[in-house]
């Protein structure tokens, strides 16, 4: 068995807490390594249901596995971690840092990638990145970029010498930081792995510009001026984590579903926009209320009145209120869009009070009066699983605030014998149904079809679906014929005929596929059906897009509150 030599790990005990369903309360717990392996372990201490204001949301922390030149004792262990210097890694991104040991007194091929693939299986890590130095670069480069690229965030290599890729082995690109006096012939193979151009200081992938080869020849830097160097140019600057076929935090094992997709951290300062935390302060034994505002910079004070359109996101059950920021895609979409976001803490946590439907429109209305270059004719909302519930019920309860709405992964829940922690199907539809041909408020339904937590329609068993309640519901309102009984002779995704029907396949993971039809009210587009094929209970970033195109052709008159359809 191969020697763990040291583990530091600057994880929260709620760091990982991912669950999103209206029923569903369990959560990743930190990974339990095999006590014979370990010599060294610090778990600092984090109340549950706390929220931190500061920083990065703590989905996808990182794991970062460190191979040293040599095989090296406990204390020689923590001098390197001490030396390179974690510590922004770790305060920035909730890091775990491991320095890995050669199985034997050298690195072999076999027996250790077998113990990277044992640690890789146990670190259920959705943000791993690899670091070598001398000896360890050359494993890294040899064995384990050409086996394991297309699982791994970003790699960084010190001193290391080159290695061909294996032909016979499938691969993908990966995030590449190459160091030290040989780093051109190095990068040569990381350059191919990504299919990469000289583009700048760097190499980058023309179809997905994460796949980016960074080399740095100054052979004089220290590693702690190397790794802080890559760490800000590279290594913090994406994740990866794995959706295809289940659901990523139900956990996999090395190769069992594929390779993992590859995400951009949404950094606001990338986009030229400024996040804005604000704790309103509720009275008297109340707890505040949290909510996070994204503002493009020359819109913060260039902006006509009225000009700027408004994004609403509404995590999902327990999340980390920043959760919709980090893995929608919305806030690199408002980067280039240039649109206005606005994140709540809509549940409610340990430390802040929860919203409900009428707090969101209180802070809605609150923030417009902020920002008089805020546009309150077009103000939409969506949110993920139990935020997509709440945004779907919303859109129904308060659709004189909303030019339309959506959710990925979340629909109503009700409707059959389920019951439900979230307004159900019965009561939103009831209100629909008062409003019904009245009102009109667009609805964008996104959802993966390998969705366990909020399960997809399927022949004979789509009766009381939540998806289709949401689809029902909105059909009501809006005035349109409600699709209640599915065929899928007619459409073996969807059980029903949809205009405008587009299949988009992506660069991510495996192949992930997305396929859309919308309903019409006339010539008006008025629901719009995005499913990930094989796809599980998140976002996916790719959809923000689709969705946002979808948004942008209405708006709501702000005195007669009446639906414009503006066209595509």
């Amino acid at each position: 068995m191969h020697n763990f030599i040291y583990m530091k790990r600057i994880l929260f005990t709620a760091a990982l807490a991912l669950s999103l369903c209206f029923n569903a309360g369990a959560q990743m717990q930190r990974p339990k390594m095999p006590e014979s392996l370990i010599l060294s372990e610090t778990v600092p201490y984090m109340p549950q249901g706390r929220t931190q204001t500061t920083g990065r949301s703590y989905n996808f922390s990182a794991s970062i596995f460190v191979y040293p030149d040599r095989k090296l004792s406990e204390s020689e262990a923590k001098n390197l971690v001490a030396d390179i210097d974690f510590s922004k890694a770790q305060d920035y991104a909730y890091a775990s840092v491991y320095v890995i040991n050669p199985v034997g007194e050298k690195y072999d091929a076999v027996k250790d990638f077998d113990a990277f693939v044992e640690m890789f299986n146990v670190a259920r890590s959705g943000n791993l990145k690899v670091v070598g130095i001398g000896q360890g670069a050359t494993f890294v480069n040899s064995v384990i970029a050409p086996k394991a690229a297309g699982y791994i965030a970003g790699i960084l290599t010190v001193g290391g010498k080159p290695a061909k890729l294996s032909k016979d082995v499938p691969h993908d690109g990966v995030p590449t930081y190459v160091a030290g006096a040989n780093a051109a012939k190095v990068a040569s193979s990381y350059i191919a792995l990504n299919d990469a151009v000289k583009d700048g200081d760097a190499y980058v992938n023309a179809d997905e510009p994460l796949k980016k080869v960074i080399v740095n020849t100054d052979a004089s830097l220290s590693l702690k001026e190397v790794f802080a160097d890559a760490w800000e140019t590279l290594l913090r600057r994406n994740y990866r984590f794995n959706n295809y076929k289940h659901t990523h935090y139900e956990g996999c094992k090395f190769g069992e579903f594929g390779i993992y997709e590859l995400e951009p951290y949404a950094e606001c300062e990338d986009y030229n926009i400024t996040r804005t935390v604000v704790e309103y302060p509720m009275g008297q034994d109340q707890k505040p209320w949290l909510w996070y505002e994204y503002m493009p910079n020359e819109l913060a004070s260039g902006a006509k009145e009225h000009s700027v359109p408004v994004m609403v996101l509404l995590h999902g059950n327990t999340n980390d209120p920043r959760t919709q920021a980090v893995t929608s895609g919305f806030i690199e979409l408002a980067g280039k869009e240039r649109f206005f976001v606005l994140e709540m803490e809509w549940q409610g946590s340990a430390n802040y009070g929860a919203m409900g439907h009428d707090g969101i429109e209180s802070t809605i209305l609150m923030v417009l009066a902020k920002y008089p270059q805020l546009d309150p004719s077009r103000v939409y909302a969506e949110g993920l699983s139990a935020g997509s519930m709440t945004a779907t019920a919303v859109g129904i309860k308060k659709s004189h605030i909303f030019a339309a709405v959506g959710g990925h992964s979340g629909g109503l829940m009700g409707g059959g014998t389920r019951p439900s922690a979230f307004p159900g199907y019965a009561a939103i539809n009831a209100e629909a149904t008062q409003k019904r041909g009245a009102v009109e408020v667009p609805y964008c339904s996104v959802l993966g079809t390998a969705d366990k937590v909020v399960p997809f329609i399927a022949p004979g068993n789509y009766k009381g679906n939540g998806y289709l309640n949401a689809w029902n519901a909105y059909e009501n309102m809006n005035g349109m014929p409600i699709v209640s009984d599915l065929d899928f002779s007619v459409d073996p995704l969807f059980g029903q005929k949809l205009q405008d029907r587009e299949t988009i396949v992506t660069g991510k993971g495996a192949g992930i596929k997305i396929e859309t039809g919308q309903l019409y009210k006339g010539n008006v587009p008025m629901i719009k059906f995005v499913a990930v094929v094989d796809y599980g209970h998140w976002n996916f970033k790719p959809t923000a897009q689709i969705m946002w195109d979808f948004f942008k052709q209405y708006s709501r008159d702000p005195e007669t509150k009446k639906l414009i359809y503006h066209g595509k």
